[in-house]
């Protein structure tokens, strides 16, 4: 790699005020590296107690400032390699996640190893790593974006599977340079979250960054060698899914040249709907910050369809 931003770069926020902690050019297969913390999980499972937390919770690492990237414009952020550290945690926090009444208010926090036979979910159950981002995000164009919920038109945390090695993430652009930031690496997760957690781990993501100039998104999508996936973000969570599935008719009929009637019917027979993770997209009441407000859905094709 050719560049390493260390977790001291982690923020909990996106903002187009953050200064860079790196410039780089795009489009020159450059890679770089951002380095994630789990700093606040190790606290919750020393303390049980979300009031002793001095650890940034949720922190995303950078900004990475890309030249010559404008509003308007779009960044392809291709994931190459995710590599975790010795360990994961698995955490049960009151009021948060589908789990949250039959788990109770007492806080439920283990230590996960991981090694090459995999990750150590339970005494009897290794599961394969399956390594992901789950915050990804460029900065909106005045005020910050939570690093925790809601997800944005310009990411954040989304808690996506396919944020892995091998996808391609496509970001919209607000602000002058993008100011991409990454963070929320997590070990394994179950398609949903049901958790709101995951199997969070400590880890580092190698990523190379080009510029797609005058690709206006208003919401990121993910490309991975078999599907494109479009990100759904909306409250109740049918307009989520409304939305993304009309950005992916889009991509059939604007972007390709299809009919109307052909999108519609192939979207019909093998366009997929499915919940992503479950940061919602309203901001949530300041009394339950845990609580999701809509959902966050993604839309799968097959690039084989095309």
């Amino acid at each position: 790699m050719e560049h390493f931003l260390d977790k001291t770069y982690g923020k909990g926020h996106f903002s187009p005020d953050e200064p860079p902690a790196l410039r780089i050019a795009p489009g020159t297969g450059e890679r770089i590296a951002f380095e994630t913390s789990d700093a606040v999980y190790a606290q919750l499972h020393e303390y049980k107690d979300m009031a002793r937390l001095t650890a940034q919770i949720n922190p995303v690492t950078g900004p990475l400032y890309v030249e010559g990237a404008q509003p308007g414009d779009t960044l392809a952020v291709t994931i190459h390699e995710i590599r975790l550290k010795e360990h994961g945690w698995s955490v049960s926090l009151p009021g948060s996640g589908a789990l949250q009444h039959v788990m109770g208010d007492e806080m439920f926090t283990r230590l996960v190893p991981i090694d090459a036979d995999g990750v150590h979910v339970t005494d009897r159950h290794v599961f394969p790593a399956r390594p992901m981002i789950g915050c990804i995000g460029t900065a909106p164009a005045e005020g910050s974006n939570s690093t925790i919920m809601p997800s944005y038109g310009q990411g954040g945390n989304m808690d996506l599977t396919d944020c892995r090695p091998g996808s391609v993430v496509y970001l919209p652009v607000a602000v002058e340079g993008a100011l991409l930031s990454i963070g929320d690496i997590h070990a394994i997760m179950a398609e949903g979250e049901s958790s709101f957690v995951a199997i969070e781990a400590e880890g580092v993501a190698v990523v190379s960054v080009d510029l797609v100039p005058g690709m206006a998104l208003r919401a990121p999508r993910v490309e991975t060698p078999d599907e494109w996936i479009f990100v759904g973000l909306g409250d109740p969570v049918q307009e989520s899914i409304r939305r993304g599935y009309e950005d992916l008719f889009g991509f059939l009929v604007n972007d390709h040249g299809w009919d109307k009637g052909d999108a519609f019917a192939v979207l019909s027979a093998v366009g997929h709907s499915r919940l992503g993770g479950p940061t919602g997209s309203g901001d949530p009441d300041p009394l339950h910050p845990f609580a999701a407000v809509g959902a966050v859905t993604i839309h799968r094709l097959s690039k084989s369809v095309l």
